[in-house]
């Protein structure tokens, strides 16, 4: 009979999983299309297609939700990181990949950004109260870290760069960048978003990353 019941709890398990993941994908276009204030829980249920009260059964609340989506799209970012295996190539080129791969994240995943605008709106008070933020952050700073290390020791880097402040760094170019485009390509009167002005980007990010971390 244990088996039996095990069993049968496993499909239920699964499809709870699914109904979760369907709420979160459908939350996360919701809130990067209209931020946390004008996120709606029936637009959330209408995109998931399904009953505004399993959201609340899963998620208790709005906020709750908004917190469940900001820890998925860390975990993805995290995620994708791990697999570029930055501690395992050339220093140099180690840095070239992070950088490169920070950008094309945040172009191809715009809601990105939007959730994190959102979130800054709010002082963070979402993420303060997460118990999983700081941990999927440290194999990052950890794998960066080994990265300088082993240029400091080939004497390609220069001793002393802390690796939290090299990655806000390069987050912070990125995303400054593609965050303000549309007032920046104004203001300058060139479309910063042509695909030659995107590379020329890609291109001074990757050189004054790696002119400040080599000797």
């Amino acid at each position: 009979m244990a088996a039996t019941s095990s069993s049968a709890q496993e499909p239920r398990s699964r499809d709870a999983d699914r109904s979760q993941q369907t709420i979160l994908l459908a939350a996360r276009d919701e809130f990067a299309l209209y931020g946390l204030a004008g996120a709606r829980v029936d637009r959330i249920a209408e995109r998931a297609d399904i009953n505004k009260r399993l959201i609340y059964y899963y998620f208790k609340s709005k906020d709750d939700l908004f917190l469940a989506v900001l820890e998925n799209t860390y975990a993805d970012i995290r995620a994708a990181e791990q697999k570029l295996h930055l501690d395992e190539m050339d220093p140099v080129e180690a840095i070239r990949e992070l950088v490169s791969f920070t950008w094309h994240y945040y172009l191809e995943h715009p809601e990105f950004i939007s959730l994190l605008n959102s979130e800054n709106q709010h002082n963070a008070a979402h993420l303060k109260k997460s118990s999983r933020i700081q941990e999927m952050n440290s194999p990052l700073v950890q794998m960066l870290d080994t990265v300088l290390e082993r240029g400091r020791r080939q004497a390609l880097f220069r001793a002393g760069i802390d690796p939290i402040q090299l990655y806000i760094s390069i987050a912070s170019i990125c995303y400054f960048y593609l965050s303000n485009n549309q007032t920046l390509s104004t203001i300058f009167g060139r479309d910063l978003r042509a695909p030659k002005a995107m590379a020329q980007r890609l291109s001074h990010m990757t050189d004054m990353v790696l002119g400040y971390v080599m000797h």
